[in-house]
């Protein structure tokens, strides 16, 4: 596998993982005993930090980007093994 197709693999992943830890790890203002601004939305967080994100992104799809890069090379689970119907 070419490492741009690896590069492109990573960013798909860093894109999708991105997107799915954005409930993780963020605290709304009851929960930390600020007061809200007027309007503000119940869960809208109290403060919330871009680059510890996107680093905690960055890790889980460099591990997910490994592990499809050594299934592709090893061969673990194939598209036989995902054929369900025969």
């Amino acid at each position: 596998m070419k490492w741009t197709s690896v590069l492109a693999i990573y960013f798909l992943v860093f894109c999708f993982s991105a997107f799915l830890l954005l409930p993780f790890g963020v605290r709304t203002h009851e929960e930390v005993g600020a007061e809200r601004v007027p309007g503000q939305a119940d869960s809208a967080p109290h403060r919330f930090d871009l680059p510890r994100h996107l680093l905690r992104a960055a890790l889980v799809a460099c591990l997910l980007t490994a592990l499809y890069v050594a299934n592709y090379k090893f061969g673990w689970i194939t598209t036989d093994d995902l054929d369900f119907y025969n």
